[in-house]
């Protein structure tokens, strides 16, 4: 599928979130950080999330973190995507109540995310009958012995329909990200990306589910980033994967919607930012460590970017 570079969703992306007592905190924080991270680099209010449980009263994360949600699930009007989290101790709400609020509030989402084991409540309350799933890789033989109806995968997550599943706290993280890049773009899902992950050097193939799947653009990513202080020209980075300078330009925008100039311009940018929100370095010396040839050059380029001074910048620390 042909990859957006950047996208514009207008209203607020609504997520509904429904934790259920012993839930994972970190299958939790690998979906709420990037959506917070998102709506940070983008200067706006592009994800709006709310937490439920069934009656409203305050659960325990399996590390026992207490979370007091925002409402009880019936108070639900209307949601993009309702996010059911459940994971140790999932049987003990398996319940005719659970699976009668489960089927009510699924009606009021476009989609519905099962995270851990939340596929198994989802599957309780015949959301997933007929339909691909997946779930934590330590229930899905039980999960498959229990649900003949559904055809059950072993995958970090699976969609069908309106229908996703997911298998755990990484693959939390690798499906927030996707639905990110669904709805702003593959260019702000690399800026979280670089605010979450450490580039590793040498990583010779793609995480799964990445947008730039293609191996050779991914090698190309991360030469990008091993070389922001002193930019590759591209007809360097080409010879460098093997590749001519029109091979790498199609690979790049078949795969993330972006030639390669834009995508390392981008990571530059970041970079700056980065230094200009988080450090105390002068701008001359962000300009040096982002290729910039001045300081005046880094400004005009960050104008162009966001819209705002380098001072600006600066100023939302």
């Amino acid at each position: 599928m042909m990859q957006k570079w950047t996208k514009h969703p207008g209203e607020p992306i609504t997520i509904a979130f429904l934790i259920f007592d012993q839930f994972s905190n970190l299958c939790m924080s690998n979906c709420l950080e990037p959506l917070r991270a998102a709506n940070s680099v983008t200067r706006g209010h592009q994800f709006d999330w709310m937490i439920f449980t069934l009656d409203g009263s305050a659960v325990q994360s399996s590390s026992g973190i207490q979370v007091l949600p925002h409402a009880a699930l019936a108070s639900l009007s209307q949601a993009d995507y309702l996010f059911v989290h459940a994971s140790y101790e999932h049987q003990r709400h398996d319940t005719p109540a659970t699976r009668r609020a489960l089927g009510r509030a699924a009606r009021k989402a476009d989609t519905v995310v099962g995270m851990d084991a939340g596929p198994w409540l989802m599957a309780s309350a015949g959301l997933l009958s007929g339909r691909r799933a997946t779930i934590h890789s330590d229930l899905i033989e039980p999960f498959s012995e229990r649900f003949l109806d559904i055809s059950v995968e072993r995958a970090r997550d699976v969609r069908d329909g309106s229908m996703v599943t997911c298998a755990g706290a990484m693959s939390a993280m690798d499906l927030t990200l996707r639905l990110i890049s669904d709805h702003l773009g593959v260019a702000t899902r690399l800026e979280i990306e670089d605010q979450f992950m450490q580039p590793e050097s040498g990583l010779a193939m793609p995480v799964p589910n990445h947008p730039a799947s293609d191996p050779l653009v991914w090698r190309a990513v991360q030469l990008m980033r091993e070389n922001i202080e002193r930019p590759l020209p591209l007809v360097n980075l080409a010879r460098s994967l093997s590749c001519q300078s029109r091979t790498l330009d199609r690979r790049f925008r078949a795969a993330l919607g972006a030639p390669p100039g834009t995508v390392y311009r981008h990571l530059r940018l970041t970079e700056a930012r980065k230094m200009l929100e988080g450090t105390f370095m002068s701008i001359s010396e962000i300009a040096v460590r982002c290729g910039y040839e001045s300081p005046a050059a880094l400004a005009r380029a960050i104008r162009r970017r966001y819209g705002q001074t380098p001072s600006n910048l600066r100023a939302r620390r």
